[in-house]
Order: structure tokens, then C-alpha cells, then sequence
């Protein structure tokens, strides 16, 4: 046998092409397994030690801020030493750490106690036995850091395959770092626009957002502030538009649950087949048409809160289901066996008299009194007619965001607001001011542009309290028992139905009647 071939004999003898082979696939599944980066480099250590006889391997990662490497990974040593030398460092250049990460290329010592550059700050290795350290590559040629550890055996002809051997490693560390470092900062983004997405509906549904300076509105208030506090359930009380929804976004996001999930469900609009699965979740095959388990509203708002609304309209036969679940917290999916727990703060809001319901039978008396521990009853915009102004100011800075334009309104218009009897409350307020900003290419919000709802209008649009904002040039007769659609047609037939004319009687411009004929329906008469 040619020395050669001797020398490749001993090689082979030292790491056998299986047993690369056999180290690598185990190390490149222990780098696959997690996003911790210091358990799968232990991790990956450990196989390095057991698989191919490695001792006190290591890996040290460059640190840019602190501009030296330092260690992030070790084996052999027990966890106190562990926590010891991660503060060890090495600057670029310095020991033999350093002078691969300076250099980007591999460093193998035959012997330790030969090579002066070695520092041994760590105190751990064999000064008999041979030292490879290589570097870990990162991008343009940039190392990452460098991988590190001593063979078990003395074997001079065998260190260029363990070299090898640990290039091809530090490669796969290489590219578990570079996806490693993506992940976290991908998470960090995500976890940023969280925090700035909390931040931002937490001013949109603080108490600065909530308009209201009358007795009953700073009572309400103040009954959010201490609710808010504990895992209290509250039903919100009052009539549609009052603003409910509101109320239950100020308690959560006011309440230490704030960082949990907010999940809304209207009772009323499913059926209670539909209701028990979309509240419970069902599991795969509980009926037709599930093809896959779902979570149910209560394990979505686990953690968080739940808002019922319009929680008086569900059945009497589904009143017992959803009480077991308030009581003890617990539920099964529809179609399943398994018993879930659930950790779910309850807000419930109601325009119906519940204790009248209860008499008369169509609500458990047992699940009003579990629901009504902290009542919260809203008053109806009639009854706060002081909070108008305020309210419209609030509601026309929503519109001039929304349209991205400078809106207005002006003091006679407010004025106009304050004698409507608004059923439809701060929602009909809304729509009203939205229809008015539509209407006014000027940005100013002025009584010629606000119109009401009236159902008995058959347009859909007309005032239900005239407060027309002109003052006609000329008396067109029986103005005072006139609503303005037949002060409209009255001056329309005066100025033989020619708009620009009947515009320049009532005050107003051409505009403002073509679009007040196309909303009250009224015939143009061609003369």
C-alpha cells in the first residue's frame, strides 16, 4: 500500500464518509427544529460531542453594537459556567477567536501548547490535543462568527477531514442565524404594529373620545372608569343608536384584558342553530356542511372580552345553554365531547325592557340576574339635547378625516339640530351631518344643507322641523302653515318652473334645488 493510501486509510479511520454524513443529518434536523437560537446550537453541540467526538464545542456570534464576538452557545461545561463565560469576549483579531473572525478563514493547531495566540481564557481545554476553529459565513464574505472545538484524540493526519467536517456545519449554523435573525425581526415588525394598532384604538375608544357633559353622561362615565377595573359582567341598556357598541370598546379597552381579543357577536341576526356554532365552535362533522373544526366567539374572546349584542332577542331554549357558560365557564363544541374551559369577560347590551320580558315568560329570570350585575342605561339624544353641539363638532372631525378635507359647521346649523327630536339618536346625528357634508362643496356645514330623516316622506330625505335658512324676496302666500317641499313648489310655479329663478326667490343656489327636487320627488312641470 503507497503511503498515500495509507494516509487516506487513517483519514477515513479517524471520520468515516457515514459518519459525516450521518453527524450532518442529525445536526441539520436539530438546527431545523426551533427559532431559539441558543437551544438548537446546545443542541446541535451535544450531537457534535456524541457523533463525531468533538470536545467543549462552541459557537460565538459577532455582536456589531459591541463590535467583539461573544459566546452564544457552549457544551461540556454545567449551566453556572455557562451564564460566566458568555461574558468573556473577544475582539476582532484577538486570540485565535478573533483572528478567524479577522481573517474569515479556518485555524487548526495541531498542538495548543504550541500556538502562543492561544488565549484559554476559558480554562477548559486539553493543551495535548489539536484546536479547529472556522469561521461561520455570513453575507459578502462577512463572517457571522466562528464555530470552535477540540478532537478527543490526537490524530494530526485526520485534522483536515474534521476541518471539513466543521466547515460544512458552520455552514448550516450560517443559515439557521441568517433565517433565525429574519424571524425575530419579522416578529419584531409584527409585534410593533400590534403595540401601535393597540395604542391606536385605545385613544380612538378612550375617555377623551366619549362626548357628553350632561349629568347622565359624566355618570356613565364614571360607572366605565370603576367597571372597567374588574372581570364585572355589564349590560349596556338603551335604545338603537345610542352608541352600546361604544360603551363595551371603552370598558375593554380601558380594563386589564385590553391586550386580549375584543369579539363582537349581534344575537339577533343568526337563527339558534346557527347561534350555538358560531358561539361554541363545532367540531368536523357535527352537521352538514362541517367540513373542519371551528372555534366558537367564546374560545376566540378567551382572555379577552365578548360583547353580546342585542343579547334580549335570543330564545328561550337557547337562554339555558348560554347560561351554563356564564355560570361555570365552561362549554362543549357543538357535535363534541370535550369540556373547554374558557376565561371571557361578558358585556351584553339590550333595547328591550328585559324585566318586562321576564314577566312575561320570555326571558329566565336566572339569566337576567346573571347578566344585570353592573346595568349601564344610555339616555336617548332627546334627552340630552346639550350634548348636540358637542356631539357635532366630534362627529364633523370624524367626517373631515375620513373625507380628507377641512369641514365645518356652522352656528345656525347647530341651531337647527337642536329642534329636531332625533329617534334614530347619535346615529341619525351622523348620518344627518354625513348627508350634509356630501351636499356642501364649500366645506361649511350651513342650515340649507341639513336635512333629516322623515319616513312619511316618501323621498326619504325632508326636515321635520322647517327651518329654512332664506328669506324670500317676495311673499309667496301662506308661508307659515307651508313645510318647505310645498314652499318649494310654490316658488317653482311662481317663476313658471324655472329653477335659477325659483333659486334666486328662496335665497339659494341652483344646486341646492336641483337637489332638493331630485329628494323630495317632486315633478317638473315643462312650460
Amino acid at each position: 500500500m503507497s503511503s498515500f493510501s495509507s494516509r487516506v486509510s487513517v483519514v477515513e479511520g479517524a471520520l468515516g464518509m457515514q459518519e459525516q454524513l450521518d453527524a450532518l443529518h442529525h445536526i441539520s434536523v436539530v438546527l431545523s427544529r426551533s427559532l431559539d437560537l441558543e437551544q438548537t446550537l446546545s443542541a446541535m453541540l451535544q450531537t457534535l460531542h456524541d457523533k463525531v467526538h468533538m470536545q467543549y464545542g462552541l459557537v460565538s456570534l459577532f455582536d456589531h453594537h459591541r463590535s467583539a464576538l461573544f459566546i452564544q452557545a457552549m457544551h461540556g461545561v454545567d449551566a453556572e459556567v455557562i451564564k460566566d463565560v458568555k461574558g468573556v469576549r473577544y475582539r476582532v483579531g484577538e486570540g485565535i477567536l478573533g483572528s478567524v473572525m479577522h481573517q474569515g478563514q479556518s485555524l487548526v493547531i495541531p498542538r495548543v501548547a504550541d500556538d502562543p495566540r492561544f488565549l484559554d481564557r476559558l480554562n477548559l481545554y486539553d493543551y495535548g490535543l489539536p484546536f479547529i476553529c472556522v469561521p461561520i459565513p455570513g453575507v459578502e464574505g462577512q463572517p457571522l462568527g466562528v464555530l470552535a472545538a477540540q478532537p478527543m484524540a490526537m490524530s494530526e493526519q485526520g485534522l483536515p477531514v474534521y476541518t471539513r467536517f466543521m466547515e460544512m456545519v458552520a455552514n448550516l449554523i450560517g443559515q439557521s442565524v441568517r433565517l433565525v435573525g429574519q424571524a425575530h425581526k419579522e416578529q419584531e415588525a409584527l409585534r410593533s404594529e400590534r403595540d401601535s394598532l393597540r395604542r391606536k384604538v385605545r385613544n380612538q375608544y378612550g375617555f377623551d373620545n366619549m362626548v357628553g357633559k350632561t349629568n347622565a353622561m359624566r355618570q356613565i362615565f364614571e360607572s366605565i372608569r370603576q367597571v372597567s377595573k374588574w372581570d364585572t359582567t355589564v349590560l349596556v341598556r338603551g335604545e338603537s343608536g345610542t352608541g352600546k357598541e361604544l360603551i363595551a370598546n371603552a370598558i375593554h379597552y380601558n380594563s386589564p384584558r385590553a391586550n386580549g381579543p375584543f369579539v363582537k357577536l349581534n344575537c339577533a341576526a343568526l337563527p339558534d342553530s346557527l347561534l350555538e356554532s358560531e358561539l361554541f365552535g363545532h367540531e368536523k362533522g357535527a352537521f352538514t356542511g362541517a367540513v373542519k373544526q371551528r372555534k366558537g366567539r367564546f374560545e376566540m374572546a378567551d382572555g379577552g372580552t365578548l360583547f353580546l349584542d342585542e343579547i334580549g332577542e335570543i330564545s328561550a331554549s337557547f337562554q339555558a345553554k348560554l347560561l351554563r357558560i356564564l355560570q361555570e365557564g365552561e362549554m362543549e363544541r357543538v357535535g363534541g365531547t370535550d369540556t373547554l374551559s374558557v376565561d371571557v369577560r361578558i358585556v351584553a347590551a339590550t333595547n328591550r325592557n328585559l324585566e318586562e320580558e321576564v314577566r312575561q315568560g320570555r326571558f329566565r329570570e336566572d339569566l337576567y340576574y346573571r347578566l344585570n350585575v353592573m346595568p349601564i342605561k344610555l339616555p336617548p339624544l332627546r334627552e340630552r339635547l346639550e350634548d348636540i353641539p358637542d356631539l357635532a363638532r366630534f362627529l364633523v372631525e370624524k367626517l373631515s378625516a375620513r373625507q380628507g378635507r377641512e369641514l365645518k359647521i356652522s352656528e345656525g346649523a347647530l341651531r337647527m339640530l337642536l329642534g329636531h327630536d332625533w329617534p334614530g339618536n347619535v346615529r341619525e346625528l351622523e348620518n344627518c351631518l354625513e348627508r350634509a357634508s356630501v351636499i356642501c362643496e364649500n366645506g361649511l356645514i350651513d342650515r340649507d344643507v341639513i336635512l333629516f330623516n322623515n319616513p312619511e316622506q316618501r323621498g326619504g330625505l325632508a326636515p321635520s322641523r322647517p327651518a329654512p335658512s332664506y328669506a324670500p324676496n317676495e311673499p309667496l302666500g301662506g308661508e307659515e302653515e307651508m313645510d318647505e317641499r310645498q314652499r318649494l313648489i310654490a316658488a317653482l310655479e311662481k317663476c313658471g318652473w324655472v329653477q335659477a329663478k325659483a333659486a334666486r326667490l328662496l335665497g339659494m343656489t341652483p344646486r341646492q334645488i336641483a337637489y332638493r327636487i331630485q329628494t323630495m320627488n317632486i315633478n317638473m312641470r315643462r312650460m
